[in-house]
């Protein structure tokens, strides 16, 4: 995730697929390793996200616009067969390096060695070379490589030189301590705006500010860059399918091109667009499992040629 967006709807928007493949087995398996010192609550509020992208999640039909309500634009992505990305994602395993095994300061290709030591030892996650995709989620004190400077997040694909085998991966840093302004906005007030921001807008003019609806702006921040990551996870997974730019090394992928969008109208200025927000302040634009509440960013429609989400008002 970039610290970057396209704002608005056009036909010179150039997103294209380069035949490679999506994520389109019956579901994707989503292994989380959670690296450092994690706060149960928030690990909870995390896993009820990715609960909430499944329909067999349920115990009824889902309120809309639910998770899975904004995960049908992802849905509209196919690969050179005409399949779609998958409709069911799963949490699927959960990995625990709380000893920091490679320290608190990670480079990006180190990231590929926090994944290999998940996948071994007597509580290793399964080599899911099918429908695998790993997340290795950083706490508080942990340091990443171009965290809070260029991005919140990123995805790519292990090397077999590393890890031994070529598997879908992304990283998200928990941002509440090191950069709420940058990562975890509009649940922080952004960088350039520390000493003027309001909580209730009526247009473009003013940023947006909301309470966080399931209590931290870190953590609510870090679900709207996992629903980034997974989404371009699954749309691009090996850097060869759907993505903007004629540079694969640098790609402009389906969740960039709406980076700051969450609802009608949004984008311009730091104002989100038109989202719910209850009585105590709290912003949400989606449901999920267990009465849960979400703002997660949209995500760019390739029928529609706009940044689009369930919430939409148009």
């Amino acid at each position: 995730m970039r610290l970057s967006n396209y704002e608005g709807s056009s036909d010179l928007v150039n997103l294209e697929y380069h035949m490679g493949p999506v994520l389109s087995s019956p579901s994707i398996n989503v292994y989380i390793i959670w690296y450092g010192n994690w706060n149960p609550r928030h690990q909870d509020t995390i896993r009820d996200f990715i609960h909430s992208l499944s329909p067999y999640s349920y115990t009824s039909h889902p309120v809309f616009p639910s998770v899975i309500d904004w995960w049908q634009t992802v849905r509209l992505y196919t690969d050179q067969t005409g399949s779609n990305v998958t409709g069911d994602v799963s949490l699927a395993g959960e990995s625990y390096d709380w000893r920091y095994s490679h320290g608190k300061s990670l480079s990006r290709l180190t990231m590929q060695s926090v994944i290999k030591n998940a996948l071994e030892g007597r509580e290793a996650l399964p080599l899911d070379t099918s429908r695998g995709l790993y997340m290795v989620l950083t706490s508080w004190d942990v340091q990443v490589q171009d965290f809070c400077r260029a991005v919140c997040g990123f995805h790519y694909f292990t090397f077999p030189s590393i890890v031994g085998v070529t598997l879908p991966y992304a990283w998200v840093g928990y941002s509440g301590t090191q950069c709420p302004g940058l990562c975890a906005y509009p649940f922080a007030p952004p960088v350039s705006h520390q000493r003027h921001y309001t909580h209730s807008v009526n247009d473009n003019s003013e940023i947006s500010l909301f309470r966080a609806p399931n209590g931290d702006p870190g953590v609510d921040g870090m679900i709207s860059v996992m629903a980034h990551e997974l989404a371009e996870a699954s749309t691009d997974p090996f850097v060869n399918a759907w993505y903007a730019g004629d540079d694969p090394t640098a790609p402009t992928e389906i969740a960039d091109l709406c980076v700051g969008v969450y609802g009608t109208g949004g984008g311009g200025s730091g104002y989100v667009g038109s989202v719910y927000k209850d009585k105590w302040g709290r912003g949400y634009n989606v449901y999920g499992v267990r009465g849960r509440r979400f703002l997660i960013q949209w995500v760019w429609d390739p029928e529609k040629k706009r940044c689009f989400g369930p919430n939409a008002m148009d």
